[in-house]
């Protein structure tokens, strides 16, 4: 009976232990808006991003192939995988690596939309710099949904092509990322 007693409770500390605390997805967004009043066009879509959120530690990770990047226009897309730009055959991926700094706001075993605080590295162009921003976490069943929206300077990465001096590309485009943990 005491083995049994024993087993049991290595058994539920093993489930507990190994319970959803890392989730990932290879299938989160972002959206790349740098569009001005000179042009609406520089606009795109990455939908494989790869994401992990560690739910007990708070540690949150995105990476996204360049490349991926879908312009409705193939010659801004062009552009934007090009030398002046992002560089995507030197510079294939953009990664952020962070953490949600205020964890003990957010119950993740309660379905609820919760404000987080997170604080990480963007890197992108070779370039690392710290960004802080906020996001929403909505828990719905079994479904952990992040959202974020900020926005960075691309002289900070390194970034000058002459549309962005010439004012067609915004000097500090809106990142929008979503992800669906499951």
């Amino acid at each position: 009976m005491k083995k049994t007693i024993i087993f049991l409770s290595l058994v539920a500390f093993t489930a507990v232990s190994f319970s959803q605390k890392k989730r990932t997805t290879t299938s989160a967004t972002i959206n790349f808006d740098a569009t001005t009043t000179l042009d609406a066009l520089p606009k795109a879509e990455n939908k494989t991003a790869v994401a992990s959120l560690n739910t007990k530690s708070g540690e949150i990770a995105f990476e996204a192939i360049v490349k991926s990047f879908s312009f409705s226009n193939p010659k801004m897309q062009e552009h934007f995988n090009g030398a002046m730009w992002m560089d995507s055959d030197k510079f294939a991926k953009a990664t952020f690596k962070g953490k949600i700094t205020n964890l003990s706001k957010v119950n993740f075993k309660t379905d609820g939309t919760y404000r987080a605080t997170v604080e990480g590295n963007l890197t992108m162009h070779g370039v690392t710099k710290p960004v802080t921003t906020t996001a929403s976490v909505v828990v719905s069943g079994k479904t952990i949904t992040t959202t974020s929206d900020f926005s960075v300077k691309v002289a900070d990465y390194g970034i000058n092509g002459p549309a962005i001096g010439a004012g067609k590309v915004s000097t500090d485009p809106k990142i929008s990322v979503v992800a669906a943990f499951k």
